[in-house]
């Protein structure tokens, strides 16, 4: 009888076993399994792995791979896992759909990804199992979503909701770049215009009201000393952007400087609450759809933590992860971080009373990507008429700077 080798997490403790059972087929096994009050998340027949690796490499030997640098773009990952839920809808064998997708890439890191995972099914691993081997391709959240649709048979329905969830986040994403592209461009081209007034223009005017001996006004000599510090150490003030950058880079590296930096990120004025709300949104709709999925509570809560992206959140939901360990509902502890709003928390209990959680929390994170979607067209309202003073002010500086000392120069001409 085949021996199989599995890694399970046991419902009550939440604890890994690893052990082997001895079963007529693979399926009879997971269900042996499960009758123990396991939950499977990998299985394997012994001696099996060897002989199809064999195999899998001759068939693989014709295939040649491109060079590639960094990970997969997420509009190509979409593209690929509604591609693959459409194959899969259709009947077709996981193996010749990630064939027919591999063939129809580009050479590029999709393509060399989904050879390596070809093989590695034609191994004998299952896909969810393929795909972990390769992270910089499919995060946590894609693998086990992926293993939950393999151990409930409908592989094809987690993919489509998958492509859907990737499509928000992406659609998310696409709205908060295309609003801050504007102030940015204005910003950068207001910088370069000032930059070459103060390292060109303002040298020749001193030397002009040198020449003429005049007593220079305190705004004029403020110009001229911003003119020299620009000349003298441009390459400094180029740095400082990078040395911010590298600065908080370094601190984030520390546990507790990382929980710093975004603890004031969030306190920041509307763009705190733009980050609170985008984090939000993201954890609840990966939530829900891993609990959609049929992944388990405490699973898909440390999924959803590392998702998050923000170490206060990764905080909060770490204190929930051990509070529902411990027996708890999830909106008590939910309550006690304070990282959301009285209303999601008022869901989140509506959702757990009706078996309901994961609708509850799909509906959440749609109203904060509207909301987000409407803090970020504020914000922009907000910076063109900023922007306009500010720069308003720039250009009557200089100008009052400048005129000042001429109008005196005038005076002393005529």
């Amino acid at each position: 009888m085949p021996k199989f080798q599995f890694e399970a997490m046991d419902h009550k403790t939440g604890a890994e076993v690893t052990d082997t059972i001895e079963a007529p087929s693979e399926a009879e096994a997971q269900s042996m399994i499960r009758e123990k009050n396991l939950l499977v998340t990998k299985i394997t027949e012994v001696g099996r792995k060897k002989a199809a690796k064999t195999t899998a490499k001759k068939r693989t030997d014709g295939r040649k791979r491109v060079f590639t640098i960094g990970k997969i773009k997420q509009k190509r990952l979409c593209m690929f896992t509604r591609q693959l839920s459409t194959l899969q809808d259709a009947g077709l064998p996981i193996l010749r759909s990630l064939r027919i997708l591999e063939g129809q890439s580009k050479p590029g890191v999709l393509k060399n990804t989904l050879m390596n995972v070809i093989e590695d099914v034609e191994s004998g691993n299952t896909l969810s199992e393929a795909m972990a081997k390769n992270p910089k391709a499919f995060d946590a959240l894609y693998c086990n979503m992926v293993k939950a649709g393999e151990a409930s048979g409908a592989l094809e329905v987690i993919l489509q909701r998958l492509a859907e969830f990737k499509e928000r986040a992406q659609s998310l994403k696409r709205t908060v770049q295309g609003a801050m592209v504007y102030p940015i461009v204005v910003i950068l081209v207001a910088t370069a215009i000032v930059g070459f007034i103060l390292y060109y223009i303002i040298p020749k005017f001193e030397q002009i009201f040198r020449d003429f001996g005049i007593k220079l006004p305190w705004i004029t000599e403020l110009l001229i000393s911003m003119s020299h510090v620009v000349v003298d150490y441009w390459f400094l003030l180029l740095l400082i952007p990078f040395a911010c950058w590298l600065i908080i880079k370094i601190i984030r590296k520390n546990k507790t400087g990382e929980y710093i930096c975004d603890y004031i990120l969030l306190k920041i004025p509307v763009l705190g609450k733009i980050v609170s709300k985008a984090t939000t949104a993201r954890v609840c709709r990966t939530l829900g759809t891993l609990l959609a999925s049929g992944v388990p509570i405490l699973e898909a809560l440390i999924i959803a933590r590392d998702t998050s992206g923000n170490a206060v959140f990764v905080k909060a939901f770490q204190n929930i992860y051990i509070a529902i360990r411990e027996g708890e509902s999830m909106a008590v502890p939910l309550k006690e971080s304070r990282v959301v709003d009285d209303i999601v928390v008022n869901m989140v209990d509506v959702g757990e009373e009706t078996g309901a959680l994961d609708v509850m929390l799909y509906k959440v994170a749609d109203t904060y990507d509207e909301e987000v979607k409407v803090l970020v067209d504020a914000m922009v309202s907000l910076l063109e008429p900023l922007m306009v003073v500010v720069l308003g002010f720039i250009v009557g500086f200089i100008v009052i700077a400048l005129f000042m000392p001429l109008i005196e120069l005038l005076n002393k001409l005529s």
